[in-house]
């Protein structure tokens, strides 16, 4: 029961899933998150997570989110890490992009942080302590021709984050955002082929969850509220 809890969404596969892998080592009891419960128990295995609790989620709904935090409460006793990897990435020119999957890119990847973090902000009050690692984008700074929506929520997302950071410095809470240019996973090949990018200049997710879990764990406290920029150089 000393070990630390850490709530992970996305954490099916890619980036999450190797964020769960990652924590587990560094000792993090999981609560992990996403719509596939299979993807999700195969996740705990790979983690060596007997203890961990799968909670299938849409992270798009608050409901769904507030359910999520309360039951890592309810299974560990506290929650002292939440880490954001959930993300929708269609590639679509403005006039394709319809009205709906506009707002579901900005409620995945922005809102989902929001109701994360207002579902746990109380959690971490009373234990005076707590981290949010947010997943965010090269893209939030250059994002690709086709990607408005996702450039523009992974952009609200870092100002959001450093918001957060100056609210919780009162409260011992530290915000960290974490930034990735291209990553070998699955979102990220039904969007680009090897041909068009290939796989030696793209990042293993493994490298983006070591720096995720430095920030859960402390090691890069001090970058609170900044932007960590993650990528190859092409």
């Amino acid at each position: 029961m000393d070990h630390p809890a850490a709530v992970i969404t996305g954490a099916g596969r890619g980036i999450g899933r190797a964020t769960a892998v990652e924590l587990a080592r560094r000792g993090f009891r999981l609560a992990v998150a996403s719509r596939n419960p299979d993807e999700l128990a195969e996740t705990l295995r790979l983690a060596g997570a007997p203890a961990g609790v799968a909670v299938p989620a849409d992270v798009s709904k608050p409901a769904d989110v507030d359910r999520l935090v309360r039951t890592a409460v309810e299974r560990f006793g506290r929650v002292d890490v939440i880490v954001h990897c959930a993300g929708l990435a269609p590639a679509k020119s403005i006039v394709e992009t319809g009205i709906e999957e506009w707002h579901a890119v900005l409620d995945t990847n922005l809102s989902a942080a929001f109701y994360l973090c207002r579902a746990a902000w109380p959690v971490f009050e009373r234990q005076r302590s707590g981290a949010v690692v947010l997943v965010s984008s090269l893209a939030a700074r250059d994002p690709l021709s086709g990607f408005a929506a996702y450039g523009a929520a992974k952009a609200g997302l870092q100002l959001f984050a450093l918001s957060a950071a100056r609210e919780g410095e009162k409260i011992g809470v530290r915000v960290h955002t974490v930034a990735p240019g291209a990553v070998e996973t699955a979102m990220f090949r039904q969007l680009v082929t090897p041909d068009q990018w290939p796989p030696e200049k793209t990042l293993d997710p493994a490298d983006v969850a070591r720096v995720i879990g430095q920030c859960a764990a402390g090691d890069l406290r001090y970058t609170s509220g900044e932007v960590i920029y993650v990528h190859k150089t092409l």
